[in-house]
């Protein structure tokens, strides 16, 4: 168990690495949370930074999350592998358990409730989508395609990850998976939503921000 609880831990950690606010330091000298909406995320890196490093901080952070399901497993069945058979569950893809699952929470909770940032950090959104490509790259592919069509009707990536947090439990019971694998796709459904309750007042009030094109002044 003890190897468990490290692994844990590992997964919490690997989540926490704050790549937003490192780039703002990094390229333009900014905290990144004094700048824009003060999101520590890939969206608030595009409107204070730019595009190119909003892609490099995307990447990273979905990195986590997919880190957190696929190599830590691999490492605690490989130093401990007595344990293979007790706590992972061999017959279904991506050796989903209750292990596999608790790392990827961890992973999650590091990026929103981030250690390095006083436990105040991102959405999760791409950290959760490095989670759920990890465990069920089918169900993630569906997810962005909502995503991707509510955005592209709306503009609002705020809508848009909220519309693919909300499909996010359907897609898990369409495809048949395990019902710990539907109760925690409940949960990330729960916490994409919660996480985003600020945007959802803005929506509300009209003061949410569109994401559009900046015109270059010629």
């Amino acid at each position: 168990m003890i190897y468990i609880f490290l692994a844990i831990i590992c997964a919490y950690l690997i989540g926490s690495f704050p790549t937003a606010y490192i780039f703002g330091k990094a390229m333009k000298g900014i905290d990144i949370r004094e700048h824009g909406s003060g999101n520590v995320g890939a969206t608030n890196v595009a409107r204070t930074i730019g595009k190119k490093a909003a892609i490099a901080v995307f990447i990273i952070d979905v990195l986590k999350g997919f880190v957190a399901v696929t190599l830590l497993p691999e490492m605690l069945k490989r130093l401990v592998p007595e344990m293979a058979d007790k706590y992972f569950i061999s017959d279904i893809p991506r050796q989903l358990s209750v292990v596999v699952i608790f790392l990827g929470v961890a992973a999650i909770a590091g990026h929103i409730w981030n250690v390095f940032l006083g436990f105040k950090g991102g959405k999760g959104v791409a950290t959760t989508a490095g989670v759920i490509g990890g465990m069920m790259p089918v169900v993630l592919a569906a997810c962005l395609l909502v995503w991707g069509v509510v955005f592209m009707f709306t503009r609002y990536v705020s809508i848009a990850s909220i519309s693919a947090a909300l499909v996010l439990p359907v897609l898990t019971m369409v495809t048949g998976k395990d019902l710990e694998v539907v109760l925690f796709s409940c949960g990330l459904c729960f916490l994409g939503i919660y996480s985003h309750r600020s945007n959802i007042r803005r929506l509300f009030q009209g003061t949410e921000n569109r994401f559009v094109k900046i015109k270059k002044s010629q």
